[in-house]
């Protein structure tokens, strides 16, 4: 049996680059549940800011004005369920899951438009370096979201134990049992 280790290097690379959204929530989703809420919102958060990253990379082909306003409808999406929330006082659960099923309806109304057009691809570091067999597709050739969605969770896990900002925002560390 021939095993193609750069095939497998591929298939770990693909791998990650797609648990990048899923470490972005998550990790966003870890301060929040810090400071107490439940938020089963952030699919549609997530889808929401994909949609709307996507449309305005269409209309104004930049990157960077797409990443912004992807950041921008998760902000007001996550406005309106801290609202909801913390201002109206309404569950936490049926709020998040009203928010996810309403990001995704709004995305498949706004998605359809742009079924079938190709993307614009983010520009990738050490992209000559992802030909070294096996460890190259893991390391190299990925945009700096990649990069960023492997190194945040440090620097959350970082503000949350050892500084003690961290109090202002989350509120007291649960005392052990």
């Amino acid at each position: 049996m021939n095993i193609d280790l750069n095939f497998i290097g591929i298939i770990i690379a693909a791998v990650m680059a797609s648990s990048v959204p899923l470490i972005l929530a998550a990790t966003g989703e870890l301060i929040v549940e810090r400071s107490g809420v439940l938020n089963l919102g952030v699919e549609g958060m997530i889808i929401i800011g994909a949609i709307s990253g996507f449309a305005f990379m269409m209309s104004t082909e930049s990157i960077v004005i797409a990443i912004f306003g992807a950041m921008f409808a998760g902000i007001i999406i996550s406005l309106i369920f801290g609202f909801l929330t913390q201002t109206l006082l309404t569950l936490h659960v049926p709020t998040g899951l009203a928010l996810t099923i309403f990001g995704i309806g709004v995305s498949a109304m706004l998605g359809k438009n742009f079924v079938g057009l190709p993307g614009k691809e983010i520009p990738v570091f050490f992209e000559n370096l992802d030909k070294i067999t096996f460890i190259g597709p893991i390391l190299f050739g990925h945009s700096i979201i990649f990069y960023f969605a492997f190194v945040f969770p440090f620097f959350v896990y970082y503000f949350l134990k050892k500084t003690k900002i961290k109090s202002f925002f989350c509120g007291p560390s649960p005392s052990p049992m």
